[in-house]
C-alpha cells in the first residue's frame, strides 16, 4: 500500500511538473526579475545593481504619480460600466430572445468579426471617423445639427473610452453569454407563473445568476485597461496619460528601474482590485 501511495505522488508530481516549470520560467521568474530591478538605480549612462528606494520614494512623491493612476482608474471604471450594459444586453438578446442555437452561435460569430483584425487597425479606424473633418462631423453639420465641428470627438478622453469600448466589449459579452446559457429556464418560467413581471425576473432571477460572469468579464476588461497604454496614446493625441503610457515613457528613456517600479506598483494595484472583486462572488463554478 505504501508503494502504491509512492507511485501515485511520484506520478502526479510528474504530471504537474511542465505545467509547473512552463509558470516558473515564463510567469514567476519574470516578476521576480522586475521586483529586483525596481530597486536598482539607474543613471543618464548606466543601471547600477544596488538595494535602494529610490525610484519607490520618486513615485509616491511625485504629483504626477496620482494623477496618472487617477485617470488609469477613471478609464478603467467608465469603461467597465459601458461594457457591462453593452455586454448584459447584448448576451440577454443572444441567450434569450435567439430561440435556436444555429442562430445563437451565428450572431455570436457576428459579434466577433471585429476582433479577426490587430487591436491597433480597430482602434486607428475611429481616427477619421471622429476628427475635425470626419465622417461624424460632416453629418452633423450636413443635417444642421451643429453649426461647426465638435472639438471633443477625437484626441479626447471621450475617444479614449469609446475604443477602450469598442476594443474590450467582447471580453465582457462571452462570459455573461456563457453564464447566462447555463441559467436553468424553469427558474424563469417559475417566476412568470408566482406572477412576476419581466424587470423582476430581469432583477431577482437573471442578474443574480449572472453575476460570476459579470466578475469574470469585469477582471478581464479592468486588467486590460489598466496595462492599455497604445490606445490612450494615439486616441488623446498624447494630451493624457496612463499608468501604461508611464511605464512605456521610462522604458523609452532607459530608465528601466524606474519602470520596474512602476509596474509593481500596477501589478500590486491590479491585483488588490481583484482580490477585492473576488470577495463579491465565486467565480470559481464558472471555471
Amino acid at each position: 500500500m505504501k508503494n502504491l501511495r509512492n507511485n501515485f505522488a511520484v506520478s502526479s508530481l510528474l504530471m504537474v511538473s511542465p505545467l509547473a516549470a512552463i509558470l516558473l520560467i515564463f510567469l514567476v521568474l519574470p516578476i521576480v526579475l522586475i521586483v529586483i530591478v525596481s530597486f536598482w538605480r539607474a543613471t543618464e549612462f548606466s543601471i547600477i545593481p544596488a538595494f535602494e528606494l529610490d525610484n519607490y520614494e520618486f513615485l509616491f512623491g511625485s504629483p504626477v504619480t496620482y494623477t496618472v493612476f487617477f485617470n488609469t482608474f477613471k478609464y478603467a471604471l467608465i469603461t467597465w460600466l459601458c461594457t457591462v450594459l453593452l455586454g448584459f444586453t447584448i448576451a440577454y438578446y443572444l441567450a434569450f430572445h435567439i430561440r435556436t442555437l444555429t442562430w445563437q452561435i451565428a450572431l455570436f460569430l457576428l459579434c466577433t468579426i471585429p476582433f479577426w483584425t490587430s487591436n491597433i487597425i480597430r482602434m486607428i479606424s475611429w481616427i477619421p471617423f471622429l476628427g475635425r473633418n470626419g465622417i461624424a462631423n460632416s453629418t452633423l453639420i450636413s443635417w444642421g445639427v451643429i453649426d461647426e465641428p465638435i472639438e471633443w470627438l477625437l484626441f479626447s478622453d471621450f475617444a479614449v473610452i469609446l475604443a477602450f469600448v469598442h476594443l474590450y466589449t467582447l471580453f465582457m459579452v462571452v462570459p455573461i453569454f456563457n453564464t447566462m446559457m447555463r441559467i436553468d429556464k424553469s427558474l424563469i418560467e417559475a417566476a412568470r407563473d408566482a406572477g412576476a413581471n419581466g424587470a423582476q425576473i430581469l432583477w431577482n432571477v437573471i442578474i443574480p445568476l449572472t453575476k460570476p460572469g459579470i466578475m469574470i468579464g469585469t477582471i478581464f476588461v479592468v486588467t486590460l485597461v489598466m496595462g492599455d497604454f497604445i490606445t490612450v496614446r494615439f486616441m488623446s493625441g498624447s494630451q493624457s496619460a496612463n499608468v501604461g503610457r508611464l511605464i512605456s515613457n521610462d522604458i523609452a528613456l532607459l530608465q528601466y528601474p524606474s519602470a520596474s517600479a512602476t509596474a509593481i506598483v500596477l501589478l500590486l494595484t491590479v491585483l488588490i482590485t481583484i482580490g477585492i472583486l473576488l470577495r463579491f462572488v465565486d467565480i470559481r463554478k464558472e471555471l
